[in-house]
């Protein structure tokens, strides 16, 4: 079994990484550069860098972020927000990104997504989703309705940085993706995000079970036994998390640890 991954965030605005609870009331944690550092002494297997708002100002990454961020680790370095063609992918990853994340632009435009699977090989095309949580009390045309805890509901697609709605189907839209050429699926819960009452395991799972790609739970890490959850129940191959790193509520290898002594193959060296 391959082993999974650890992944914090930086959510990047204005050239700071920031944390907010679905995706309002914003405060900043720090210096990119500087988090990614101590996350890779940590023991991070991958680094996901996201320009939260560049999608919602139309504007591009900030790539001299980007450079000062990738010149000071190793690990995979994945860079979102604000990629709308081939050119800013070029640019992203000339800046130093190994793989490019893409969200707006892929469902604005999902010839973006197969164009670059096939110019940069489907390894380096993330696309990431966001999805909120829409109840329901029966079946809807076009929808993948799930069952859970709280009751039967489909997963809508945000675009702009969570602010527009697209009446999208989060898990219909998963599986187009794989068919344009995605390697990999991050998929966020915007009901769960910032809140650390754990992962949404249903849309993670959904997610999993419907694409067979491998996916990056984000959205909810409270503390180690969600993250466990997630990547055993949730089968996600990764997790992604920001706010127990940027607060020190507990380290990368701290985590890691902790999957091992539950079974869960992780990288430890």
């Amino acid at each position: 079994m391959l082993a999974k991954r650890i992944i914090p965030c930086l959510d990047v605005k204005d050239g700071k990484v920031v944390k907010g609870v679905q995706f309002v009331n914003l405060k900043i944690e720090g210096d990119p550069a500087k988090l990614a550092a101590i996350y890779e002494e940590q023991g991070a297997d991958e680094l996901v860098f996201l320009d939260i708002t560049a999608s919602y100002e139309k504007r591009g990454t900030l790539l001299d972020v980007v450079k000062r961020t990738a010149d000071v680790v190793s690990i995979p370095f994945t860079v979102g927000g604000g990629i709308r063609s081939i050119a800013d992918i070029k640019n992203v990853l000339s800046a130093g990104a190994d793989k490019v994340s893409v969200n707006t632009a892929a469902v604005r435009e999902p010839e973006l997504v197969k164009k670059a699977a096939e110019i940069f090989g489907s390894q380096c095309i993330v696309v990431a989703i966001d999805a909120k949580r829409v109840y329901v009390e029966k079946a809807v045309p076009d929808k993948t309705v799930v069952d859970t805890a709280e009751g039967k509901c489909w997963f809508e697609v945000y675009v702009e940085g969570g602010r527009v709605p697209t009446g999208m189907d989060a898990i219909s839209w998963a599986k187009a993706v794989k068919e344009l050429g995605a390697g990999e699926l991050l998929p966020t819960s915007m009901d769960y995000d910032g809140t650390q009452d754990g992962y949404d395991i249903p849309l993670t799972k959904s997610i999993s079970e419907a694409t067979n790609l491998p996916v990056i739970a984000s959205g909810g890490a409270g503390n180690l036994e969600h993250i466990y959850e997630v990547l055993t129940a949730g089968k996600a191959d990764a997790a992604l998390a920001a706010s127990i790193f940027h607060r020190s509520q507990c380290s990368v290898m701290e985590v890691k640890e902790y999957l091992a002594q539950r079974g869960v193959p992780v990288r430890l060296v």
